[in-house]
């Protein structure tokens, strides 16, 4: 019978998760699984409790939480992978301020249709990234986007909100950003033979197509393709911020002179004037970093999803 360890942070979506637990026990013994449960109790704890129920033989890990706690799952798990551990599958449910990650990779936001595919444990084997630098100079794993300037700043205004409803904190934090992040880097962006050196509003590396769980940064992307998705804009005023914004919503960005899209398995982004502030899966990569490097790792972890058919 497959076992399922479950990694709940309490703390994501304002309390959600926490909120949450009665619900997930009762939806999976409905659907006569057996899971046990462990709650997270600070930061990083989801990747130990990862990387340990992948070394007790666990078949399922679960990240019951954001963008945030699947990411620490990740690394978990690719820490097992690394001390050459069987690594189990992931599976994860909603109860976060973001899931992008998971709308990434096919799993319902609905936390009793999460539990319900969980259930049925369909699989599909999907890629991950690694980006070195900043906090990170020996690397961390991540399952959505690393994100360079605009969206690094506004991942850090949106800690500052209270729980306003996931994509409404976002866009909220986005019309901060526009007023706080006034000065942006020179960036040289190497990507597969290619290289752009420009004053970067953002750089975005996606894995997955969204951030903020509306902004459709790679309208084109697919988590199991072997390349990410790069949207690069050119530092504008604050006016045309304003215009572009309604291209992000759409996923219409590409039509738009600042825009320049791109497609790459290797990516190196060097700070030529100014630091790069830098998230990956809404954590923070650095405020003052110099340079980050990142790289496409094809087919790495099995996921229980919704959406179970691999791209051949």
């Amino acid at each position: 019978m497959t076992r399922y360890k479950i990694i709940v942070n309490p703390r994501s979506g304002g309390g959600t998760g926490a909120r949450s637990v009665p619900q997930i026990v009762a939806l999976l013994t409905k659907y006569n699984l057996d899971f046990d449960i462990d709650v997270t109790e600070h930061s990083g704890h989801a990747t130990s409790l990862a990387e340990i129920a992948a070394k007790a033989g666990y078949d399922v890990v679960v990240a019951a939480g954001g963008d945030g706690t699947s990411n620490e799952v990740i690394n978990g798990l690719m820490a097992a992978r690394e001390a050459s551990v069987p690594v189990p599958a992931m599976g994860t449910l909603c109860v976060g301020r973001g899931n992008d990650f998971a709308h990434a990779v096919g799993i319902p936001a609905n936390l009793e249709a999460g539990c319900r595919t969980l259930a049925e444990n369909r699989r599909r084997c999907v890629d991950m990234g690694r980006v070195s630098g900043g906090l990170y100079p020996q690397g961390r794993y991540f399952g959505n986007c690393v994100g360079v300037g605009f969206d690094a700043i506004g991942t850090i205004e949106v800690a500052k909100l209270p729980r306003l409803g996931g994509f409404l904190s976002f866009f909220i934090a986005v019309l901060k950003t526009i007023f706080l992040y006034h000065k942006a880097p020179t960036v040289k962006v190497a990507y597969d033979g290619e290289t752009l050196t420009q004053p970067a509003l953002m750089v975005s590396i996606m894995n997955g197509t969204r951030l903020g769980g509306g902004f459709i940064m790679a309208p084109d992307a697919k988590p199991d393709d072997g390349v990410f998705d790069l949207c690069m804009a050119r530092a504008v005023s604050r006016a045309r911020i304003f215009t572009l914004v309604p291209h992000f919503l759409r996923g219409t960005q590409a039509s738009q002179a600042p825009i320049t899209m791109g497609k790459a398995a290797r990516i190196s982004i060097t700070a030529v004037e100014g630091v790069l502030p830098a998230q990956t899966d809404g954590e923070i990569l650095c405020i003052d970093g110099r340079n980050l490097e990142i790289e496409l790792l094809p087919r790495q972890l099995e996921i229980v999803s919704a959406v179970s058919e691999l791209r051949q």
